[in-house]
């Protein structure tokens, strides 16, 4: 089992939480559902009314990691 945890990835990895695939901390909502419902042209706060369990902090926190690795040096 790998869990990556911090105030930057609250990510978990659990081969017995949804087969390993990567969701948020302490839920069972995959990381790539917030994507989705960018994608799909939902609101942030429609993701928050239908994943009540995922963290504003959460979500921000892996927004802004995905930034990072996309536009490296964007300060």
């Amino acid at each position: 089992m790998e869990t990556l945890k911090s105030s930057e990835s609250p990510i978990t990895v659990n081969p017995e939480i949804l087969g390993g695939t990567p969701v948020f901390y302490g839920t069972r909502v995959p990381i790539k559902t917030l994507f989705d419902y960018i994608r799909w042209g939902y609101s942030l706060e429609e993701f928050f009314e239908c994943f009540p369990s995922v963290t504003r902090e959460a979500a921000t926190n892996i927004l802004t990691e995905a930034e990072r690795s996309i536009l490296p040096n964007n300060d």
